[in-house]
Formats: structure tokens, sequence, C-alpha cells
């Protein structure tokens, strides 16, 4: 008679546990996406960002990255590290960096969550649409354990990392481009 009682304690402390160590999804933090790159090739032009292929966070589908915080991350590391002579918004600027998400890659459970990202970076003149840089920027970082204890936030710290990496790549194939 004892047991049903013991086993509806035991199902209870589990599913708590459970859903503690599963908690809310976190959305990335704009901070911890933008960079400040030294020695880039600053440009005397204007530049517009665009950003495509986001989805927002959600508590049934965990941490992923929204176009508008990716746009909001590239533009101020855009201005921290001087790229251009001014971020603008809209299509008013010389130039425009269209960035497109083409695919993130994040596990469902485990200790290390590895999380693998591939965006389309292409950077084109305003005033005559020609394309002056195309490239496709891959990108990968890991969160462990020892970063955080709970799998949400590893797999946040893990979707930062990865768009931190792929914002660095990026800029720097931005920066090598004939202007």
């Amino acid at each position: 008679m004892r047991t049903a009682p013991l086993q509806r304690l035991k199902a209870a402390i589990i599913t708590s546990m459970v859903l503690g160590l599963t908690a809310c999804a976190s959305p990335v933090s704009r901070d911890a996406i933008t960079v400040k790159l030294e020695g880039l090739k600053t440009n005397p032009h204007s530049v517009s960002v665009a950003t495509q292929g986001g989805t927002e966070t959600s508590a049934m589908t965990g941490t992923h990255l929204s176009d508008q915080e990716l746009k909001a991350a590239i533009e101020a590391s855009i201005a921290k590290s001087e790229l251009f002579q001014s971020v603008v918004q809209g299509k008013d600027g010389d130039y425009l960096l269209t960035v497109t998400v083409t695919r993130m890659d994040r596990p469902m459970f485990g200790l290390d969550l590895m999380v693998e990202m591939e965006a389309g970076w292409v950077l084109s003149k305003v005033s005559d649409k020609s394309v002056v840089m195309r490239k496709v920027v891959k990108s990968s970082f890991t969160a462990t354990f020892s970063d955080a204890f709970a799998a949400v936030t590893r797999l946040r710290l893990a979707v930062e990392g990865v768009t931190r990496k792929n914002i660095e790549e990026g800029l720097k194939a931005v920066s090598e481009a004939s202007l």
C-alpha cells in the first residue's frame, strides 16, 4: 500500500529535476555576440545591414538566433571595429551587407553542446547593385558542462559562441573586399 505514494513521490521528484534542468530557453544576448576586431581596413563609406534566416527563441524549440539580434550585433560590431564610416538604417547606405543564416544545427541534449552555423555574407554597392563580396561563412562552437550546469544555458552559450565566430569571420571577409 505504501508503494504507490512512494512511487508518486519519486516521479514528482524526477519530474521536478528534469524541469529544473531543462528550464525555459533564453534568447541570445546582443552583447555576447557583438565583437570588436582590431586591424580591419576602414572604409570611408556608409553601410546598411539586412539579415534573414533567423528564428525566434521559444520555450518549445529552445534558444535560437533572431534576425533582429543578429542585425543589431553586426551593426554594433561594424561600429566598434570601425569597418565603415557609418552604419545607416534602411537601404540608404553606400553599401548593403546582407547576411542570411542558411543552417544552424543545434543538439537536442548532451553534456557538451556543439552548434554549427552557416551564413551567406553578401556585400553589394547600392548605386548599381553590383556584388562586391560574397562568402559562405561556416563556424562551430562547443559549450561544455563546465561552462554551465543547465543544458538550456549551455545551448544559449553555444549559439552565442557560434554566432560571434561567424560575425568575426564575416567582417574579416568584408574588410578584405575591394571597395
